[in-house]
């Protein structure tokens, strides 16, 4: 890019940057995202998802395997904070735009299963009942004028949407008052059309590959 928008970012040390990293899982066979954007990233590219159970050694017990391993907040931080900018050499979590509190879990029954529950108002929810879960990200762009801030959001959301189980819906956003054109923005991010449409370019695409490149 010709022109740095914002030659003097904020950068925080790595040190401060809050962590939990998982051991490494053991790399059984790749698997592919499910949904819109499953088909964004080369299957290459796709490592062992290490919170789907079937991941597991051959060697653990069925009980094992069909436990749900809970995913919270940090977790999810973890998995975007080393994404590149695609401006400067640096993460989005050095740069702070990611940020654990402004990331959010929202479980919610399975939509047959909401439908089974009216129904039949005496059918009671057990932990078997299948529960999708949003995952709320809200993004900080480095300036309210950054003109970067839709593809860090698709960047974001594409690192998801490849590294959880299906029961995971993605809302990647920009941060209410940290930019000129948030609502715009946050149009674009939250429409399929427009998402499938831009994934379908390839520079773009080029560009978020070289932003996954760390993760």
């Amino acid at each position: 890019m010709s022109e740095i928008l914002n030659a003097n970012p904020t950068i925080r040390s790595a040190a401060d940057l809050p962590s939990r990293r998982r051991e490494p899982s053991k790399k059984t066979k790749s698997q592919r995202p499910f949904g819109l954007l499953s088909s964004a990233i080369p299957e290459s590219a796709y490592t062992p998802d290490p919170f789907n159970p079937s991941s597991s050694s051959e060697g653990e017990s069925s009980e094992d395997e069909n436990e749900v391993e809970p995913i919270d907040e940090q977790e999810i931080y973890d998995l975007i904070a080393s994404i590149q900018d695609p401006e400067h050499p640096l993460t989005l979590g050095s740069l702070s735009v990611v940020n654990l509190p402004d990331i959010s879990l929202t479980p919610t029954l399975h939509p047959s299963s909401s439908s089974s529950s009216l129904s039949n108002p005496s059918t009671t929810t057990t932990k078997n009942t299948p529960v999708m879960t949003t995952v709320t990200v809200l993004v900080t762009p480095t300036i309210t004028h950054c003109s970067l801030a839709t593809v860090i959001g698709l960047g974001v959301r594409v690192r998801l949407e490849q590294a959880l189980p299906p029961r995971f819906r993605v809302d990647v956003r920009i941060k209410e008052g940290t930019h000129s054109t948030a609502e715009q923005v946050n149009r674009q991010l939250g429409d399929k059309e427009r998402v499938a449409a831009a994934l379908e370019n390839g520079t773009l695409m080029g560009v978020l590959r070289k932003m996954l490149e760390g993760c």
